[in-house]
């Protein structure tokens, strides 16, 4: 009867202990929101600060130095990313100095966001990476990804419901050494060279069904 009692009395412990410890670990927030994997559906690279460590090999004595970058980004910025594409437009192909004073007169809200992460990018460049002069510097790439959307209820009149998305964006931005050049998109052709490739496409043309 005694060792009954013995056993009876070590299961209602271990009940105890085990129910501490349930209602210990509940108290800690486990949602989704604040897992570890919570931006695994988004748009764009996932390992782009990888790019930094980056090691490359011995240069030759006669071979071109290799010019120097570093890459930079921010994550989660409360902001559409249809908005963020015009303000990551603006400053590509611009010089480091030239892109900051374009983004401190930039009246869109996600600018500010922009100008941190490219003045942070220029003192990892020059703290980091072994680059001389900080304003020897240009804006190689600039480009947008789609962060987490929130899905809200908004009340309207009569009782409606109405939803409202709260979108989040990432920015990722590439710095390189040198100057930046003179043309970053395609080279514009002149007036003569716009008038030979029209010649050419009306010269190239086929009439359907003929001979």
């Amino acid at each position: 009867m005694n060792s009954l009692l013995k056993s009876f009395r070590i299961l209602s412990v271990t009940k105890e202990i085990g129910l501490k410890a349930v209602t210990q670990t509940s108290a800690f927030h486990s949602s989704a929101v604040l897992d570890k994997k919570w931006n695994q559906r988004n748009y764009g690279p996932t390992k782009w600060l990888q790019h930094n460590k980056t090691v490359f090999p011995p240069q030759e004595p006669n071979e071109e130095p290799r010019k120097a970058f570093v890459v930079h980004q921010r994550a989660n910025i409360k902001y559409s990313p249809n908005k963020m594409w015009y303000v990551a437009c603006l400053v590509r192909g611009l010089s480091v100095d030239e892109a900051i004073k374009q983004l401190s007169f930039c009246l869109k809200q996600g600018a500010t966001d922009v100008k941190e992460v490219i003045q942070e990018a220029q003192e990892m460049a020059v703290s980091r990476h072994n680059v001389e002069y900080k304003s020897n510097l240009w804006i190689a790439e600039s480009f947008v990804g789609k962060g987490r959307v929130f899905k809200g209820v908004r009340r309207h009149a009569r009782g409606r419901m109405g939803k409202v998305e709260y979108k989040h964006c990432h920015y990722f931005v590439r710095l390189e050494e040198g100057e930046p050049p003179k043309h970053y998109y395609q080279t514009p052709l002149t007036p003569e060279d716009q008038f030979n490739k029209w010649m050419e496409q009306m010269r190239s043309r086929k009439i359907i069904h003929s001979l």
